[in-house]
């Protein structure tokens, strides 16, 4: 029989009986056994991890808009990026924002621009089929804003038409209703440098056939790339867009008495924050619009800081022979701290003592990375002291709550030979996450209180990532890791905290999930935060939001969620089984007390059966989350650690039952 077919796996999956896994003790624990030697494998000799982070196809076709306007073209990259494009076409003919989503109009439009850079023809059959997807979704002026903006670089779109991004933005005090502060970490890093790139509007000339006007409905005329106006005529919407018209008559007339100071304060603003960072913010889109706005600034291909960038820039790349080709990839970040994290947490449950050199050289390792100066959060925490950590190998100006809850979860399980160090840096990390707490009593990723949720209406906006307000999934995972340094529901942090996930609470019982798909996630991290607190897990949200897991498990015994619930709620809990999401859910059901159900048995049986001979897990799907509705992750070790963990917890709990 062929061992990797769906009847194979079925032949050898654990029998159920009665809720109960026939030879449970045995397999759950040569299935942990093989997941951590598979995790160690993966596991880097300076003792970090950092697995791939995947996502759509924009990033490549960006890397191809970047040379291009550089003049930095190589051609066996651009074949390979290409390659890995085309790789990714819809069977309609356009590109999606995630595996088995519809397809998106801008990741559409820039795979086709990227193509076209790259050397291929409107006749293309590749091309054929992606126009046509194109126009059926309303062509190119339905694209957001950042790909408009890359259109005007080439000519290809009228800067006019474009929400307006002035640098002046950089120059509004703190105290001011709007300033850059105001808006979402990613946000600012993102759109300073643009805004120089804005007010300077870079152009380069390209061959007509490289262009993209055959992707216009109706032809290439300037009426029709202006912004819509709604129809309620009295509205924030309505508003923005008065003082965006406002300011693109200022641009023509040359209204622009601050511009030169402007300009000068974003570009030291970028220059400032690129300092102890792998590139501004750690970002693609940051670190891509810092090298663009330099050279509109006036700095050399070879001048340091533009050599830097881009260098950070192009560690973001893969080559790899994928599907008979030669294929080349960008991930949107790198995620060590991240993923060191919740190695660490999830080998140390898993049995891996405290003490182990392989943990403690990680511990030793991570606590290198916490932070020592003040960033970006201090504008609105004033109060608070350096002590968190960041996502990526370095980014000191933005460490963020939800890495910093993981890290001191991660070395609650380690001993670090110098204790008093280890305990220092812990406490200063708690006494941090406890500052940044919101007015609401949750946590936010990066920032305090940024919720004023009219910013929102802003024409620039569309990446639908304005904002950083606090969220469930965050304040769940704090409430954890406070309870694994002692705090209780009785700490009026903790108090304000509870209150919060209460009213988040959805009627069905489900929480949201702001950086995992979807609810899935949200549920299972609050879920765990309540029952590490010492909420009672016959509380009736708590029931509540278990029934619910239970509810929309699939047939397979997994659980599944498509990005596609931040589009329509109603699918919300529903996709296709994956790893990740099936160990979120029964983590989220044992922590209200559920060993009898054959949930998690079924659940712990489709682990069981999915696991691959050398430990591992396949998962083809975005599981993690960006911007909702806008750009999804795929997180690599996703399919490893969270698995092992569910394993785990699941043997543990079911140990101290005496079963």
């Amino acid at each position: 029989m062929d061992t990797n077919s769906p009847d194979a796996n079925l032949a050898s999956a654990p029998q159920l009986r009665f809720g109960k896994i026939d030879g449970l003790a045995g397999r759950v624990a040569a299935a942990m056994n093989a997941a951590r030697k598979f995790l160690f494998s993966e596991m880097h000799e300076d003792g970090y991890w950092c697995g791939e982070l995947e996502a759509d196809t924009t990033l490549e076709s960006d890397y191809l808009v970047l040379h291009t306007l550089l003049g930095t073209v190589d051609p066996e990259r651009f074949q390979k990026a290409a390659n890995w494009i085309i790789q990714h076409q819809h069977e309609d003919g356009g590109w999606n924002t995630y595996p088995g989503g519809p397809s998106n109009i801008s990741v559409s439009v820039k795979a086709y621009f990227g193509l076209k850079l790259a050397g291929y023809t409107a006749d293309h059959p590749v091309m054929q089929r992606a126009r046509k997807r194109i126009l059926e979704l309303g062509g190119v002026t339905e694209v957001n804003t950042f790909t408009k903006i890359y259109l005007c670089f080439f000519g290809q779109y009228d800067y006019d038409a474009v929400p307006a991004i002035p640098p002046e933005i950089v120059l509004f005090p703190n105290w001011f209703w709007f300033n850059i502060y105001e808006i979402s970490s990613w946000s600012r890093a993102i759109l300073v440098p643009l805004s120089i790139c804005y007010a300077k509007k870079p152009f380069k000339k390209i061959p007509r056939e490289m262009g993209v006007e055959e992707l216009f409905v109706g032809g290439m005329t300037k009426s029709r790339m202006h912004l819509r106006w709604s129809k309620k005529l009295v509205s924030w919407r309505n508003f923005f867009l008065c003082i965006d018209r406002m300011t693109h008559w200022f641009e023509r007339v040359h209204i622009r008495p601050l511009r030169s100071i402007a300009l000068k304060s974003a570009e030291k603003w970028v220059l400032d924050r690129v300092e102890m960072s792998d590139g501004l913010c750690g970002i693609y889109p940051s670190i891509m619009n810092t090298v663009i706005a330099l050279r509109c600034q006036g700095y050399s291909l070879d001048d340091p800081q533009v050599i830097r960038a881009l260098d950070e820039f192009e560690k973001l790349g893969i080559e790899e022979r994928v599907n008979g080709e030669e294929t080349f990839r960008m991930q949107p970040c790198m995620s060590p701290v991240w993923d060191t994290a919740y190695a660490m947490f999830a080998l140390a449950e898993a049995g891996i003592p405290a003490s182990d050199p392989r943990m403690v050289k990680c511990a030793d390792w991570i606590l290198q990375k916490q932070v020592r100066n003040p960033g970006d959060w201090q504008f609105k925490n004033k109060k608070g002291k350096p002590g968190g950590w960041y996502f990526e190998f370095n980014n000191e100006f933005y460490p963020d709550v939800d890495d910093t809850a993981m890290v001191c979860l991660a070395l609650s399980r380690v001993e670090h030979p110098n204790g008093r160090y280890q305990r220092e840096s812990v406490q200063r990390a708690i006494d941090w996450v406890l500052s940044m707490q919101c007015k609401n009593g949750g946590w936010a990723s990066f920032d305090k209180d940024n919720d004023r949720m009219v910013f929102e209406q802003v024409p620039f906006a569309d990446h639908n990532a304005m904002l950083d307000p606090a969220t469930v999934d965050i304040t769940g995972r704090t409430l954890e890791m406070l309870a694994a340094y002692g705090y209780d529901k009785k700490h009026p942090a903790v108090q304000r905290a509870i209150e919060f996930v209460r009213k988040e609470q959805e009627p069905d019982g489900s929480w949201f999930g702001r950086w995992g798909v979807n609810y899935i996630y949200g549920t299972a991290l609050v879920l765990r935060g309540l029952e590490a607190i010492g909420m009672d897990n016959h509380e009736p949200c708590m029931q509540q939001a278990a029934e619910w897991l239970r509810m929309v498990q699939n047939p397979d015994g997994g659980w599944g969620e498509s990005c596609g619930s931040y589009d329509d709620v109603s699918t919300h809990g529903v996709g296709p089984s994956t790893p990740s999401q099936t160990a979120w859910a029964i983590l989220g059901i044992l922590a209200v007390g559920d060993t009898r159900s054959d949930s998690v048995a079924r659940g712990i049986a489709y682990l069981l059966r999915t696991q691959k001979e050398d430990g591992s897990w396949d998962e083809p799907y975005c599981t993690g989350t960006g911007f909702p509705r806008v750009f999804y992750l795929q997180y690599h070790l996703y399919r490893e650690y969270f698995p092992l963990l569910a394993l785990t917890t699941y043997a543990k709990v079911m140990e101290k039952n005496g079963n």
